[in-house]
């Protein structure tokens, strides 16, 4: 479980290629290695991996066939950097939303507009499907990053940076067409799911009530 707070950033080191898997290694900030240890999960740009090997400060992990498929960590070349987040405890402060680490889709940032204390980031997700889950006002995860959803409009969607946010994490640094990994929050996914198959039971008992009997065919003499 993850709450969506970037705690820090990590350059990939060094990238070992396999066929639809590699292993990734990433140099981690000194303040987030205690109590590190091999099977610990930790977010990189929201996508919950394991640790497979610890040396000094430098981290691996493996990446499978889905992951690669699913997530923009596929696309990361050595010398990228990537967000990271240390599984939540309990205890822990949850500043952003529940977040589980699995990402659902890809989204490609439209339009960046920059003001002098404004930052905003329009995004547009390919699988129109999944939009009625971006909601106004509601949470989503963006490359590890629980963010308020903006205005949203057909495909696209915008949200809002704060200067830390810009600061402490990826996001303030990409560019048009670069591609962020979502997460959708599973409570909006929950409720919406429920409504759609309610009101779809309701509007097939109302049809089935207004469809007239058929009538029965009378016995000859």
């Amino acid at each position: 479980m993850f709450t969506g707070i970037v705690q820090g950033k990590g350059p990939v080191v060094a990238i070992e290629e396999k066929e639809n898997f590699r292993t990734h290694t990433v140099k981690f900030p000194p303040d987030m290695l205690a109590g590190i240890e091999t099977g610990a999960s930790v977010a990189h740009n929201g996508c919950c991996l394991t640790v497979t090997k610890i040396d000094g400060d430098l981290i691996s992990f493996d990446l499978v066939k889905e992951t690669l498929r699913l997530t923009n960590l596929g696309s990361i070349k050595t010398g990228d950097v990537v967000n990271l987040e240390r599984a939540a405890k309990y205890g822990d402060e949850i500043g952003g939303h529940i977040m589980s680490g699995h990402i659902v889709t890809t989204a490609e940032i439209a339009k960046i507009f920059v003001s002098e204390n404004n930052y905003q980031i329009w995004l547009r997700i390919e699988d129109k499907a999944l939009m009625k889950y971006i909601l106004h006002k509601g949470f989503v995860g963006i490359d590890g990053i629980s963010l308020t959803i903006g205005d949203v409009v057909n495909n696209r969607f915008c949200v809002h940076l704060i200067p830390e946010t810009r600061e402490r994490t990826t996001l303030g640094k990409k560019r048009l067409g670069d591609k962020v990994n979502i997460e959708l929050d599973p409570q909006t996914q929950a409720i919406v799911d429920t409504t759609e198959r309610v009101l779809a039971q309701k509007m097939q008992q109302l049809q089935e009530s207004l469809t007239p009997p058929v009538p029965m065919e009378k016995p000859q003499a």
